[in-house]
């Protein structure tokens, strides 16, 4: 897969998942050198051979070949809670297919202490370089998983002792009501259309967010940052030993 964007670069560059770099010609020479500091052989192209691979002028001078991203499980997520010592926060989306907020959410989960992102098979956007650039990063570090069916996951979760909160905009309870302090998954529901009615159903509560402007609404990414940064300060400071 052909990564672009230097802080998904960077990070990959930094995790040894990078086999070759593609760079533009005349790209500042700073860079080159931040760069040549990893063992990876360095190509340079013209820009216009960038765009044409990338697909995109927003790939700021750098290509680089890596590994297809791999889906981490469920089981995963809840092992790194556990080895964390924290209790857990999974995100669940239900129907987020754009790619930009699909990797938005990705990196603030991870930013803000999440321990992971799952996502319906049939319901998502792919684990795409698009993803990843919106990301900046953050798929090398937090697992991201599929479930065939996120109603039928969110029924084990609950078997679990795990807590269900979901996004929604018409929602009675505001999100500065609710109790974080325990094992937790968030909902976020697609663009417009917000979670599908079962899935809704299977919410312990809904939660809003208190919105003070003209336009009623939020971005789901941004939606779920503001309730991912509430959920983990709302709770203890956890003291490692």
């Amino acid at each position: 897969m052909l990564l672009y964007g230097r802080n998904p670069v960077l990070e990959a560059l930094q995790g040894g998942r990078v086999s070759e770099l593609l760079v533009a010609k005349g790209i500042e020479e700073a860079f080159v050198r931040e760069l040549k500091t990893f063992d990876v052989r360095l190509k340079f192209a013209p820009r216009i051979e960038l765009d044409q691979l990338a697909g995109t002028t927003q790939h700021q001078g750098v290509l680089a070949e890596i590994e297809d991203l791999e889906w981490a499980t469920v089981d995963d997520i809840l092992d790194r809670a556990d080895e964390k010592g924290e209790q857990l926060l999974i995100i669940l989306l239900d129907g987020i297919t754009d790619p930009r907020n699909f990797g938005a959410i990705i990196r603030s989960a991870e930013v803000l202490g999440a321990h992971g992102v799952v996502v319906e098979e049939r319901r998502s956007a792919p684990l795409s370089p698009v993803v990843a650039k919106a990301a900046a990063g953050a798929t090398s570090y937090l697992p991201v998983a599929q479930t065939k069916n996120l109603p039928r996951l969110i029924d084990q979760l609950k078997e679990d002792n795990v807590w269900i909160y979901g996004a929604a905009g018409e929602a009675a309870t505001d999100l500065r009501r609710l109790d974080y302090d325990r094992r937790l998954a968030l909902v976020i529901g697609a663009e417009g259309e917000g979670m599908r009615r079962l899935v809704r159903e299977k919410c312990d509560e809904l939660v809003s967010i208190v919105v003070r402007g003209q336009v009623q609404s939020l971005n789901a990414g941004v939606a779920a940052g503001i309730l991912i940064h509430h959920a983990v300060s709302s709770r203890p400071a956890v003291t490692k030993p």
